[in-house]
């Protein structure tokens, strides 16, 4: 059995690709959803011998079934937005270990030692319902910054912007994680010139605005907030792992998680860097749900590994993972 130091400790890509496959060994096992959907494609434990051959299952299962690799307890069952009539996805976890080490053992290779910050999350529309993953993390962030001033904002913007002010004329770090339409809110209220501040926007309107690309959302969020780059989080209900843009819309993955892009023609090959294809993400802290997800989002990778979200498929239904529709 696979631990979080196997997972969390990956060092090369060699050994990624070892302990990726052992996870497919391991998922096909003990995971019945994935084990009937693999048999299906004809792919076993005896004819997936690379990355490239593992069959990825349609994110949309986390609507329709119960995607678990585990006999333990549930412990916490994270569920997606959604409007109302929506069928949401629910994620069950067994074991939150995976979660919490990945978040955290994430964000401190992007952005290096919480307690540098004062986290500030302004997460309305998931604050308002019960079962976000996004608040599980936000709240976690919060705690372990060991920061008095740092907590969560519903609409309580001037409060928010007085606080903000406040903190970064003092040159304390701080860290402001915003669902997208209510950073624009914020802004509208009042116009900043931050110097000490990172914003990272967690996508999705929420069907409060209009969706807008990406790169004219970051134009006005950089001119409202004063500052050179925004960031961005590129998660989801169905994983327990985060990739980060420190700018300009490219995200990186912690060693634990790749992006592969799928032809959109045929599901099961892939296209070459620099071309445009669905997303699918093996994500290693899944180790007891299922690890390699197809999305239903469009993007891009690029020689370095980052790549780029740049939409959805048109037939899919929005919700909250970072995405800007084309």
């Amino acid at each position: 059995m696979l631990s979080t130091s196997d997972i969390f400790h990956i060092a090369s890509k060699k050994e990624f690709e070892k302990i990726t496959l052992k996870v497919f060994r391991y998922q096909y096992d003990n995971n019945l959803v994935y084990q009937k959907f693999c048999d299906l494609l004809k792919k076993n434990k005896t004819n997936v011998k690379s990355i490239a051959e593992i069959p990825f299952l349609p994110i949309q299962f986390f609507k329709t079934h119960d995607v678990v690799s585990s006999t333990e307890p549930i412990q916490i069952t994270f569920t997606s937005s959604g409007t109302t009539g929506m069928t949401t996805s629910r994620h069950l976890v067994t074991d939150l270990n995976f979660y919490e080490e990945s978040f955290r053992l994430g964000f401190s290779q992007f952005y290096g030692n919480i307690e540098d910050y004062v986290v500030l999350a302004l997460l309305p529309s998931y604050l308002e319902r019960e079962g976000s993953s996004l608040i599980y993390m936000a709240k976690d962030l919060i705690e372990c910054s060991n920061q008095p001033d740092s907590g969560f904002y519903l609409h309580n913007y001037s409060e928010l912007t007085e606080k903000l002010i406040a903190l970064d004329e003092s040159g304390q770090n701080v860290i402001l994680i915003g669902v997208t339409y209510a950073l624009l809110d914020l802004i509208e209220k009042q116009n900043f010139q931050l110097k000490n501040t990172i914003i990272m926007e967690t996508g999705g309107m929420k069907g409060k605005r209009k969706e807008i690309i990406r790169e004219e959302l970051h134009d006005i969020l950089c001119n409202g907030f004063g500052v050179s780059k925004i960031h961005s989080e590129y998660g989801m209900t169905e994983l327990l792992s985060q990739a980060y843009s420190l700018g300009d819309g490219v995200f990186e993955c912690p060693p634990w998680m790749e992006i592969l892009i799928r032809d959109t023609e045929d599901a099961l090959s892939y296209v070459a860097e620099g071309k445009t294809g669905g997303i699918n993400v093996i994500d290693l802290a899944n180790l007891n749900s299922c690890s390699f997800i197809a999305t239903q989002d469009l993007g891009k990778k690029y020689p370095n590994h980052s790549f780029e979200v740049l939409g959805r498929f048109d037939n899919s239904d929005i919700r909250g993972c970072n995405l800007m529709v084309l």
